[in-house]
């Protein structure tokens, strides 16, 4: 049966399973997650604005990260929670698209952050003389506003393609979000132009061209640090970038595993529920104990505030 458009106005998000308890158990770890990323990516957000030595580029990029950590996980899970609460689970055409093309630029806005940082951690470790010169505020700015640009200027196109699209064969989706692949599968318009650009965008500016971006200065860093004659030097310029190594390998691991995983749905909507509740979460536990900085302007803010409500 095609469904036009014009007459269905909303979809319905069948969610993780049918059984009941099962929700109940996935909404509760889900929702408990989701608090711990808010809060220790909300922390970081705080500690940045508050501790005026953490106004450094590498923690305006973190700040910047931990803004789309939030974003993201928001973007994919409000709708789970608003649907448990109320029993309602659908969706409206336009807040699917809007979904979609969110979760969408997200991610990408994710990957030139990172990429950023790269570049930074390149000019601190293999050029630190100029490194205040190079890294200034204006420069951060705009590498910072390229990256948000990018997210939004790639998905865009996909995303206005597939909102004209004129009917689609059910109006259930077998997700917990609205996945743009899976409305693709579902509409009964010719899906062969955004095909074309997801393969374009997938491999060429989703995968390669940050990827390149991102792990190239590693390779001059690399060399950097085999230079250092001390031990203790090495450490040291190794220990600057290891949070930042850390999350970027995590990221492109989660990237590679989501293409091994089998087509079953089941272990798609598992895959994404961990991308989107998980790793969020782990970003700001790998800054927070790898980093001396933060560490101490955690302890002084909270020794300062217990100061203030004792």
């Amino acid at each position: 049966m095609y469904i036009n458009k014009s007459i269905t106005e909303y979809f319905i998000l069948k969610g993780f399973s049918d059984t009941p308890e099962l929700q109940i158990l996935v909404f509760v770890i889900v929702l408990l997650i989701y608090l711990m990323t808010f809060g220790g990516n909300m922390t970081i957000l705080i500690l940045i604005c508050l501790e005026h030595h953490l106004h450094t580029p590498m923690y305006f990029f973190l700040g910047n990260l931990s803004i789309i950590d939030i974003s993201f996980t928001t973007t994919i899970l409000h709708k789970i929670f608003t649907s448990f609460m109320t029993g309602d689970r659908r969706i409206s055409f336009s807040g699917c698209i809007i979904q979609s093309f969110t979760s969408g630029s997200f991610t990408v806005h994710e990957l030139y952050i990172l990429t950023a940082m790269s570049f930074d951690r390149y000019v601190a470790i293999c050029i630190p003389l100029r490194y205040q010169l190079v890294m200034n505020q204006r420069t951060c700015v705009v590498l910072a506003s390229l990256s948000w640009a990018l997210g939004f200027l790639f998905i865009s196109p996909s995303a206005w393609i597939l909102s004209s699209f004129s009917c689609y064969t059910s109006i259930e989706i077998n997700h917990f979000h609205c996945d743009i692949t899976l409305l693709m599968k579902m509409t009964c318009s010719d899906t062969s132009l955004l095909e074309v650009m997801f393969f374009i965008n997938g491999w060429l500016l989703f995968t390669v061209s940050p990827f390149l971006l991102t792990f190239l200065p590693y390779i001059f860093i690399i060399i950097a640090i085999l230079k250092i004659r001390t031990t203790r030097g090495k450490r040291k310029a190794f220990y600057t970038c290891s949070s930042h190594l850390t999350v970027v390998i995590l990221l492109y691991m989660m990237n590679i595993i989501q293409y091994m995983i089998p087509s079953n749905l089941d272990y798609k909507k598992l895959y994404t529920l961990v991308n989107t509740v998980v790793v969020p979460l782990l970003n700001p536990v790998i800054y927070s104990l790898k980093n001396e900085d933060m560490i101490k302007a955690l302890r002084t803010k909270t020794t300062s505030w217990c100061n203030i409500f004792t």
